[in-house]
């Protein structure tokens, strides 16, 4: 029988490494705002490792990689670095994070609370966007499944997009929303900051849809939600610098005939 494997403890005085793919806001963005919203410094190996940082993320997912006595194998990136501590999975690396940066509780049912929301966000934002021009296999060009992602388009914007904005306007209209514009608690946490870049990258990808659904006036409070995000200083001033990458062929992408009103 192996030995247990050993428990890391990380050092909270340790830099912070995120490990992700370059030229794209992707997954890896929702991870950079908490860092930016908290003033917190760390290392995107996509903008500090040149050449080396596809090579450095192809070798975390390489099938020859084992891990190491504190840290199992990670599946794919996002990958988070703090001290000897290695993660990876989105909602993973944000529960970890939020507590630690101040934007989430560190226990009790608050903290529960809100991941049950981030995670919903994140199905459908994610998860259900990146189905939209992938929507038979991530491995084949969009090219090759063109008929496929017009009609998960359609279901997309008439059914889901619509679901998934009444589900947050729900937790907004929420008593456990509180005072203000935010999702819990009334004050900002780590989930507003997730769901203003679901919100902003669907608007990119979907302007249309997404611009019939808010003149509609029934997710108004999602739509003032994100707007208030934009506008808090550290966002503002990241989303002004050459630190936000510009959308291109990451999850949300614009394919004009994917975009129906």
């Amino acid at each position: 029988m192996s030995p247990e494997a050993k428990r890391v403890t990380p050092n909270d005085d340790a830099p912070y490494e995120l490990i992700y793919w370059p030229g794209i806001p992707g997954r890896g963005e929702l991870i950079r705002l908490l860092f930016e919203e908290a003033g917190v410094p760390y290392n995107d190996t996509a903008k500090t490792a040149g050449n080396n940082a596809v090579p450095t993320v192809l070798g975390y997912m390489s099938p020859d990689n084992k891990g190491d006595a504190t840290n199992p194998p990670v599946f794919a990136s996002p990958i988070l670095k703090h001290g000897d501590l290695v993660i990876n999975q989105t909602p993973n690396i944000l529960l970890y994070l939020a507590p630690k940066l101040g934007l989430a509780p560190a226990e009790g049912d608050a903290l529960f609370h809100l991941n049950e929301i981030v995670l919903t966000i994140l199905d459908g934002f994610v998860g259900e966007v990146h189905e939209t021009h992938h929507p038979i296999a991530s491995s084949l060009n969009y090219e090759d499944q063109k008929p496929e992602a017009k009609k998960r388009s359609e279901v997309f914007v008439n059914e889901r997009l619509p679901k998934y904005l009444g589900y947050v306007q729900r937790v907004l209209d929420a008593k456990t929303s509180g005072d203000g514009p935010w999702l819990y608690g009334g004050k900002l946490t780590y989930a507003d900051l997730v769901l203003f870049q679901c919100i902003d990258g669907t608007q990119y990808a979907f302007p249309k849809a997404v611009g019939k659904l808010k003149d509609s006036g029934k997710y108004d409070s999602v739509f003032k939600l994100s707007d208030a995000v934009q506008e808090r200083p550290n966002i503002k001033k990241y989303l002004g610098s050459d630190r936000r990458s510009a959308y291109s062929h990451g999850i949300w992408r614009l394919y004009p005939e994917l975009d129906q009103e």
